[in-house]
């Protein structure tokens, strides 16, 4: 994969994370938001890296885009919606396991994909642009259609495509409707970042290799099935090879693991990393953001994880 300017398109939302005696401490995350969070930390300065989406004009979402600024983090030509606001969810855990409370229905970022004209500007001169299944999913049948469109163009321009198809069905009407949008997805997708227990639960895939075996039928040329604390088995040309992850004794929190893993492996491969060393870099990644309380962390632990500093 050629290095040069990211996008990432998707909800970025409102966090509440409990900080104790019912205090709650607010931040900004959302899965292609903390993807693209570990690689504008992973990724040379000097590359753009922008966060796709639609804002609204009320004061937090002025507060989410110059957080982004403030990171490094453009919104290239995502529009402002009159009117509209950002989504909110809360983190409830269990020890180091979460649950998440929402409040997105009318989110601005469900009308990402309205004007084609500025998607596509978006998604110009880019080396790499990420989206998710949640991203597909928050968008009506028409936005979609023209999210794959622009997916498609940038992808002939040069553009490397890569997808997780993140399964979460309350966001969809049914499982008919999520297997028929990803399957449309994975169509323009070079580089496929599954989680094997969703690829399960919406395919009935009885193993990773199950599920690398399907998307590699699909036309996905490089594969790599998550599977939490077990090994990550990445499939790519003529190479196979199953992964173990970094045992972390004492996880604290493990919301954006995942997102962060993806991060972490694109970051690598955008270094030119070999697949099977970027899996490697991407476990460390994930390692320590379960170790950090939120979604995002700290750009210098990610750093120190990935083998940076």
């Amino acid at each position: 994969m050629k290095a040069g300017n990211v996008a990432s398109i998707g909800e970025c939302m409102l966090e509440l994370s409990g900080i104790g005696d019912d205090a709650w401490r607010m931040g900004h995350a959302g899965d292609t938001f903390n993807t693209l969070w570990a690689l504008r930390a992973l990724t040379d300065p000097g590359q753009g890296a922008d966060y796709v989406s639609a804002f609204g004009d009320d004061p937090f979402s002025a507060a989410q885009m110059a957080f982004m600024k403030e990171n490094g983090i453009g919104t290239a030509a995502s529009p402002a919606i009159d009117g509209a606001r950002p989504g909110l969810y809360a983190i409830t855990l269990d020890g180091a396991e979460r649950s998440f409370t929402y409040w997105r229905s009318d989110s601005a970022a469900r009308r990402l994909a309205d004007d084609p004209a500025r998607l596509a500007k978006s998604l110009e001169n880019r080396a790499l642009v990420y989206f998710s299944g949640i991203t597909l999913a928050i968008l009506e049948e028409t936005a979609r259609h023209n999210l794959l469109a622009a997916l498609s163009a940038a992808q002939a321009s040069g553009a490397t495509i890569a997808f997780d198809p993140n399964y979460r069905p309350r966001l969809w009407p049914a499982p008919s409707v999520a297997q028929a949008a990803i399957d449309e997805a994975l169509a323009v997708t070079d580089i496929a970042l599954p989680t094997f227990p969703d690829e399960q639960m919406l395919h009935g895939d009885a193993t990773p290799e199950a599920t690398a075996g399907r998307l590699s039928s699909a036309g996905v040329a490089e594969i790599i099935v998550k599977d939490g604390a077990a090994p990550a088995l990445a499939v790519w040309g003529d190479g196979s090879e199953s992964i173990a992850a970094v045992t972390v004794e004492a996880p604290v929190d493990t919301t954006g693991a995942g997102d962060s893993f993806n991060g972490g492996y694109l970051a690598a491969r955008l270094a030119g990393l070999e697949p099977a060393e970027a899996v490697r870099r991407a476990h460390r990644v994930a390692a320590a953001v379960v170790q950090v309380r939120g979604a995002l962390a700290p750009f210098d632990v990610l750093r120190k994880a990935f083998g940076t500093t």
